[in-house]
């Protein structure tokens, strides 16, 4: 991806010492709140729906600069991690030069045995691979960057026999996902040609192009609850580089309609905040609900964001930004969107103006966890109930240093089967 918006690491990533001291079940207590990950300080951190139960990961592992949450496993009680060594090449070369030469590692953290084990040393083909997709308990699909170019490989949890998923060359594929019967995988290509959005077997065969189109960047993907229908969003990146702006989107998973559900690149979808001395984002991708309804963040008529993207310059930092707060206003909201007849409810307001970002609902369909940042500040975390109702602040972050990036634990019965709630 290029540095107009952040990479996405699709599974957001020897036994040593795992998280911090305090007691871990599954991935939901039967009798607690849901809980989420989320990061802060550049770390993971885990918290219950009520504010309660703050976990901070710490793993005691040598030369590793920087750690990122993946995917569960089916317990609910096993997920990936992904670590980083320093940065290679030295700074002030441009991202795509330095950010693949890096050595990364991938881990399985157990949350109630407290353990950490690496996993893909086996046989391994590159330095640097990132988990993209579990489609089952032993076998993984594994982005591999050779030489600059990016490929997906099935493989066993040890990195052993490697398939094949995608082609070498044909483009760099991301925001990987599994059909809720487990039978295709939903993701996108970024290439010469754009961004595509297909969908494939496990094995990578029996391709659908869901979406594509000269100058349009389809972007990230997600199953309905009822597996008939894809969700990603559409940026017109040749006029707008900085890819700050989006539609939401959805296509059916057989190939035969592409649908539009908003106007005027009316979602956040490349999300800055912050400022010189504290900044961060990201990509925005809006999410379903359970029944089958989609959470993302409106724009208010008239706003701008306080990073303007600089596309006349080499981009060696994955951000290429300039702080110019006099020139932000507006916000943004949190809508829920029904596909089915295009209707909205707003969720979020606020006075003053603030941004909302990266909603999700809680697996039992309770909550709604969201990002919110005033312009200049770092984001918080806040929780609402999904009818938008008794919106309140969760955390500030570690050490009041911001939070972004939540993730909710799936649930889980520790038995290898999802509960059902």
């Amino acid at each position: 991806m290029s540095g107009r918006a952040s990479i996405v690491i699709a599974m957001l990533g020897t036994a040593v010492m795992g998280a911090s001291s305090g007691t871990l079940g599954s991935g939901r207590q039967a009798d607690g709140p849901p809980r989420f990950l989320f990061v802060s300080q550049g770390k993971t951190a885990m918290m219950n729906a009520d504010g309660k139960g703050l976990r901070v990961f710490d793993f005691k592992v040598p030369n590793q600069a920087t750690w990122q949450p993946g995917g569960f496993f089916a317990d609910g009680r096993r997920m990936l991690f992904l670590s980083m060594e320093p940065r290679r090449d030295g700074p002030g070369r441009p991202f795509e030069e330095y950010y693949t030469k890096t050595p990364t590692h991938i881990w399985v953290h157990d949350l109630k045995q407290d353990s950490l084990s690496e996993i893909a040393t086996r046989d391994r083909m590159a330095v640097f691979y990132t988990p993209a997709l579990l489609i089952s308990d032993n076998r993984m699909l594994v982005q591999v960057v050779r030489d600059k170019v990016g490929q997906i490989f099935s493989m066993n949890l040890d990195g052993t026999d490697a398939r094949e998923f995608t082609r070498a060359g044909e483009g760099l594929p991301y925001g990987l996902s599994m059909s809720p019967d487990g039978k295709r995988v939903a993701f996108h290509l970024a290439g010469a040609g754009g961004y595509q959005v297909w969908t494939s077997d496990i094995y990578g065969a029996n391709r659908i192009r869901v979406a594509a189109a000269p100058g349009h960047l389809y972007f990230g993907t997600s199953w309905s609850p009822d597996g008939k229908w894809i969700l990603y969003v559409d940026c017109l990146s040749e006029k707008d580089p900085g890819h700050d702006w989006a539609d939401v989107c959805i296509g059916r998973a057989d190939g035969s309609e592409h649908r539009v559900l908003t106007k005027g690149q009316a979602m956040w979808f490349g999300a800055t905040y912050g400022n010189p001395k504290s900044r961060g984002g990201g990509s925005n991708v809006p999410a379903w609900t359970r029944d089958g309804r989609i959470l993302y963040p409106r724009r208010l008529p008239g706003s701008k964001v306080a990073w303007e993207y600089q596309p006349q310059r080499p981009d060696v930092d994955h951000f290429n930004r300039d702080y110019k707060p006099d020139l932000a206003r507006g916000g943004t909201e949190i809508c829920l969107l029904d596909p089915r007849d295009g209707s909205e409810r707003v969720l979020t307001r606020s006075d003053p103006l603030v941004w909302d970002f990266r909603a999700s609902q809680s697996p039992c369909g309770r909550y709604v966890v969201f990002c919110r940042a005033k312009t200049g500040d770092l984001p918080a975390i806040w929780i609402m109930d999904s009818d938008g109702r008794n919106p309140h602040l969760l955390t500030n972050g570690l050490n009041g240093a911001g939070a972004d990036h939540p993730q909710w634990v799936p649930a889980g019965n520790g038995t290898g089967k999802r509960a059902q709630e």
